[in-house]
């Protein structure tokens, strides 16, 4: 299974991250305060982390849920470990 254009939550959230990401490019333009520029900083970065955690979640009860079912998910598993060493793990 892919990610679908259809998930308005996914969808709203990488829009928002977008919008307040060119947000902040203008905020440093205007050489603003720098507390400021963080605080919007770790607001997208909440942002990217909702729409990504929602995609994980999709993809666990579809794409690894399917796979367990059908005796092919160790690979499935095995891509999630992945992501969560990787990159959730810092």
């Amino acid at each position: 299974m892919i990610c679908h254009k259809e998930d308005a939550e996914v969808l709203n959230s990488l829009k928002t991250a977008r919008g307040q990401i060119d947000g902040i490019l203008k905020m440093i333009d205007d050489e603003r305060y720098c507390i400021d520029i963080s605080k919007q900083i770790f607001s997208v970065q909440s942002l990217l982390k909702k729409a990504n955690m929602k995609i994980l979640k999709d993809h666990m009860h579809s794409c690894v849920a399917d796979a367990v079912n059908d005796g092919s998910g160790d690979e499935k598993i095995e891509e999630i470990i992945y992501i969560l060493e990787k990159y959730i793990d810092r």
